[in-house]
């Protein structure tokens, strides 16, 4: 969860008057999870972020989810996918369920309007990239390993550094993500023994409000829509917030990993839970160090999760013909493991050096006709012994 934060100017008293230099109200916005009783974060605006001109269907969102296909396991090459477009445009829906979305985008311009999705919150993973998210709550810069946490309500675009090659993992979830509540004690605050606490999540970092006039696009994603709002004065026009939701920055270099003596099942790497799926990150550690440890993950069987795995850097002590980039999907129903020779020559590692991102789903994921185009459509059998 996020703790308590303020950036700017703001009052001594909620909802009572905070006058603008020339003497008129500053305005307030609540933005809030949960009715009003989650999260939530109270904004003061120059103007009313009501005041729209203009609204305009842009488009319906048709994801191309493929309907029949035979249950087995997949991969899919996405380091060849091209770069183009901004953050919203580059994306490329991979696959997904009533939870949750998986995308991998790679912009190569800055997004030209504010962008907000209404029927949850989102994650960027930034594998590769730097530059400025920018929200009503301010610049958050970012850098290759980090976790972008965007909650529902958001306003938000991305800028990349120019000339600066992007590529990002999205998770579009429907409902919110937070951290795992075996990490928080009752107040709130992470507990001694969680991967990673307060000290590792970023805040925005500046507040800057603007004044412009003009016009000014915002795009809402919400019940399967895209609808564009025109206003005549610029929407980032924040003096000041505090409150409990913000958007931040984690980075996965500052996940603790949690090892034993034996093989250590995967909700140790779990960094974010969703609805209805959860979040983790593989890191470099020390691995199983029982003197008869074999460190390779053991068969078994998703009975009731599919299981995605992002395969960002390093070696995979249990995968062969991986790639930086890669995305596995194996789907409950069927067993995997590790590949051929991998379970015998983990014997003996001292450490792994891999980073990769997991999505584990409890419905089952479809693929859309873009994944088909990216598949190793012999994936299924690179288990069978050489």
């Amino acid at each position: 969860m996020t703790y308590y934060y303020k950036l700017g100017t703001i009052p001594h008293k909620r909802h009572t008057q905070f006058r603008q230099p020339n003497g008129s109200l500053y305005h307030e916005e609540l933005i809030g999870i949960h009715g009003f009783s989650g999260i939530q974060a109270l904004l003061y605006h120059l103007h009313p972020p009501t005041q729209i001109y203009k609204v305009l269907l842009q488009q319906k969102v048709d994801i191309p989810y493929e309907e029949d296909w035979p249950l087995r396991h997949h991969h899919l090459r996405t380091a060849v996918v091209r770069g183009s477009g901004d953050a919203i445009a580059s994306r490329v829906p991979l696959m997904g369920n009533a939870d949750v979305c998986i995308a991998i985008a790679r912009p190569t311009v800055p997004m030209t309007y504010w962008y907000r999705f209404g029927d949850g919150d989102e994650v960027l993973f930034i594998h590769d990239g730097t530059g400025a998210l920018e929200t009503q709550f301010g610049i958050l810069p970012y850098r290759p390993g980090d976790y972008l946490v965007i909650p529902a309500g958001v306003l938000w675009r991305l800028i990349p550094d120019a000339d600066v090659e992007q590529r990002m993992l999205v998770i579009e979830a429907h409902g919110h993500i937070t951290p795992p509540e075996r990490y928080l004690n009752r107040s709130g605050q992470f507990l001694e023994q969680a991967p990673y606490n307060e000290r590792d999540i970023r805040p925005p970092q500046s507040l800057v409000a603007h004044d412009e006039e003009g016009e000014f696009e915002v795009r809402v994603k919400a019940r399967n829509y895209i609808t564009r709002y025109l206003y005549h004065r610029h929407p980032l026009d924040v003096v000041g917030w505090d409150g409990y939701l913000w958007p931040y920055a984690f980075n996965i270099e500052d996940f603790e990993p949690i090892t034993g003596r034996v093989h250590q099942p995967p909700p140790v790497h779990q960094t974010f839970a969703g609805p209805g799926f959860v979040l983790c990150s593989f890191v470099p550690r020390l691995i199983d160090y029982h003197p008869l440890a074999i460190p390779a993950p053991y068969n078994h069987s998703n009975v009731d999760s599919d299981e995605v795995l992002y395969y960002v850097e390093g070696n995979f002590i249990s995968r062969k013909g991986i790639e930086r980039g890669s995305i596995t999907l194996h789907c409950s129903g069927i067993p995997h493991g590790p590949h051929p020779g991998t379970y015998e020559q983990s014997i003996g590692q001292a450490r792994t050096d891999e980073f990769a991102v997991m999505v584990d789903t409890f419905r089952p994921l479809k693929l859309t006709r873009y994944a088909y185009d990216l598949e190793d459509k012999d994936y299924p059998y690179s288990w069978i012994a050489e």
